[in-house]
């Protein structure tokens, strides 16, 4: 029996406060011309997005500006800033922003590359060629979208969130300056701290895992536990944002090796359906789905329950199971996550097809057990 993995990650990664104004010289070196740079209008307004400018400024790069990328990405965004692309000659991309940003990117730099509608891109590896270049510069902490394989993109048509997972889609290079996160909004330094919990509780809980991802994923929960109530406090916390982008790093690093669950593809059909912030749904889902998993094997959540800070001595792994589960439920509490589905409109009428289509996620086979549809269908009714 084989105990072989696939290891994937971008080829250069800089981090920490001030690692922006150290990525021109990369840029330089791989001798890249003309960027487009993919990013949303409230980054391009605010001007965070003029400080990656600058770089490109400083290095002679010239660079066009695609700033329409909405929440949730569409497949609109992409064609557009496919168009944008190709009509202006680029030869690299720079993403700037959170998952949205950096998931539109990514397929953009697919298809530019591999052609086609981008709906067959849906499911694993689906494209032939690599991307093009991509310069990642994330500006939260949470989603690890410029640092994975991963990417989601919507179909306004079927209102269904396209979970694509393809080695193709990796970024040449990844930067995480956490100078350029301190002025986020709580609610959104919330929503995307516990998208980054929800990646690695379900990186230690998946079979996928294995020895670099469990280590991985569990120094982040600790991070996680420990700054991220800081960080929604107070957005100008530089140590807690800075953890916090160490934390998204080590999840990102987790999950891009093992996979996810039943909470992202639970997620993902709330994002497509009702255009929903992903790390609320994820946050909601998260106990819920991880009290059934625990049901059927509690042993991984001996070391979460450690890595969260709580005190494991003299008690089973059911115990402990349920002490990570309160512990979500409180951490939800503290920085402010809504307890309810129907505070965010979603309506029971549309439960059936929302478990039909988390069945079909891609994320789906890597939950440790596969639930039917009306256990999909119930675990939704808990937080409506």
């Amino acid at each position: 029996m084989s105990n072989a993995h696939v290891f994937y990650v971008p080829s250069t990664n800089l981090m920490g406060r001030g690692c922006l104004a150290k990525v021109g010289p990369f840029i330089k070196e791989f001798g890249f011309k003309k960027a487009l740079v993919v990013t949303d209008k409230f980054l391009h307004k605010s001007g965070i997005d003029g400080k990656v400018l600058a770089v490109l400024d400083e290095i002679g790069v010239n660079y066009v500006v695609y700033d329409d990328v909405k929440p949730n990405p569409t497949t609109k965004n992409v064609y557009a800033g496919a168009d944008l692309f190709k009509k202006n000659e680029c030869d690299f991309l720079v993403s700037v922003g959170g998952g949205s940003p950096q998931d539109t990117a990514k397929a953009i730099g697919l298809y530019v590359t591999n052609g086609g509608d981008i709906r067959d891109y849906e499911g694993v590896n689906k494209t032939k060629n690599k991307s093009v270049p991509i310069v990642a510069v994330n500006t939260t902490a949470g989603t690890s979208s410029e640092f994975t394989i991963n990417y989601v993109i919507t179909d306004e048509e079927r209102n269904v969130k396209m979970v694509m997972v393809d080695k193709n889609s990796l970024v040449t290079i990844s930067v995480n300056d956490p100078e350029l996160m301190v002025d986020k909004p709580a609610a959104l330094t919330a929503a995307t701290g516990m998208d980054a919990l929800t990646h690695a509780i379900e990186a230690v809980v998946t079979p996928g895992s294995y020895t670099v991802t469990d280590a991985t994923a569990l120094a982040a929960i600790e991070i996680i536990f420990n700054y991220l109530p800081r960080a929604v406090k107070n957005g100008h916390d530089i140590e807690a944002r800075e953890q916090m982008a160490y934390a998204m790093f080590l999840v990102g690093i987790a999950f891009n090796n093992a996979g996810l669950g039943m909470v992202h593809a639970m997620a993902h059909q709330l994002g497509g359906m009702y255009d929903l912030p992903h790390g609320v749904c994820n946050a909601m889902l998260l106990p819920i789905v991880e009290r059934e998993n625990a049901k059927r094997d509690p042993r991984k959540f001996r070391a979460i329950a450690k890595a969260a800070g709580i005190d494991v001595t003299g008690k089973t792994d059911e115990q402990c199971a349920e002490e990570v589960i309160e512990a979500i439920k409180a951490l939800s509490r503290e920085i402010g996550i809504p307890s309810k589905l129907s505070e965010l409109g979603v309506d029971e009428v549309d439960l059936e097809k929302l478990a039909n289509n988390a069945l079909k996620d891609a994320c789906a086979p890597g939950n440790p057990f596969q639930p039917t549809k009306e256990e999909v269908i119930s675990m939704f009714k808990e937080i409506l």
